[in-house]
């Protein structure tokens, strides 16, 4: 028996789209291997890691964890609509100035924590930012500059060493 196929409409980084696909399939694998978005990771695969972590209608929540099929009719942004290599998100250039990178393989979920934290409240303290990234595992930093990354992106001064 072939797999029922199923078919939505959403919006995508602020464009129409439009994707039809096994009703198996989560929106991780929607986002990575149908889109061909690279940025949203797979890392635990169990919701644990935050890796996979895009913003759907606003909320921040883990991709791995959600059908694709509940994203139609819903706004979904990912890391690639943050912003350009020439033209970086003030989210995204606090993380490169305040060295909240390090290999990189948690930063698109980080990043989308944090914007869907400053979206929904551009002046959260730090208990705010803590329960933001709460989800979000990092296994090369103690997360101090991860932590003084966003709230330079809060204040809207990127460190720049």
């Amino acid at each position: 028996m072939e797999d029922a196929l199923v078919s939505i409409r959403f919006r995508l980084n602020g464009r129409p789209s439009s994707a039809e696909f096994p009703a198996d399939t989560t929106a991780l694998r929607l986002i990575r291997d149908v889109l061909n978005l690279k940025g949203t990771k797979e890392g635990c695969g169990v919701g644990e890691c935050g890796a996979c972590t895009v913003i759907v209608d606003g909320k921040a929540v883990n991709s791995c964890l959600m059908l694709a099929a509940q994203l139609d009719g819903r706004s979904v942004a990912t890391v690639e609509g943050l912003g350009a290599p020439d033209a970086l998100h003030p989210i995204q250039e606090a993380f490169v100035h305040g060295h909240g990178v390090q290999c990189g393989f948690c930063t698109p979920g980080l990043l989308m924590s944090t914007k869907a934290l400053l979206d929904g409240n551009p002046a959260p303290t730090a208990a705010d930012i803590s329960t933001a990234i709460a989800g979000n595992l990092c296994r090369c930093t103690g997360y101090h500059h991860i932590f003084a990354s966003i709230e330079a992106a809060v204040a809207g001064t990127p460190n720049k060493d």
